[in-house]
């Protein structure tokens, strides 16, 4: 025959008082789901502040075809350009962000590495 089992509390492995950090992340913890549940989401630390999110995914994509254009010299058209360098070309070369688009012909480019010592920043 089974004895009924007693439900037994574990006080006496529990402190009987908190230390005052305990105390302070249960009233934070509490106060965090609280927000939660009204839907506020302003302690969100992980987007900018502007509330826009970076597109890494994109970035990265962006920084691979940049590559594989300078590698390979393929021929890119006036829209690749753009997309590659971030603003479209306005003359026949065009220097950004340590890349040079060189225009071929009509609507070809071919994209370069700009070399160091030819930079015109002056330390």
């Amino acid at each position: 025959m089974s004895t009924p089992q007693e439900n037994v509390s574990n006080s006496s492995t529990l402190p009987a008082e908190l230390k005052a950090e305990q105390t302070l992340g249960l009233i934070g913890l509490g106060l965090m789901q609280k927000m939660s549940r009204e839907g506020i989401s302003g302690w969100d630390w992980s987007t900018e502040g502007t509330g826009e999110k970076a597109d890494l995914v994109s970035l990265r994509q962006r920084l691979e075809l940049t590559a594989l254009a300078i590698e390979t010299g393929a021929p890119l058209s006036t829209s690749e350009v753009t997309q590659l360098l971030g603003s479209r070309p306005g003359s026949s070369k065009t220097e950004r962000g340590g890349l040079i688009a060189r225009r071929i012909s009509r609507n070809v480019w071919k994209l370069n590495k700009a070399e160091r010592n030819n930079s015109h920043w002056r330390n």
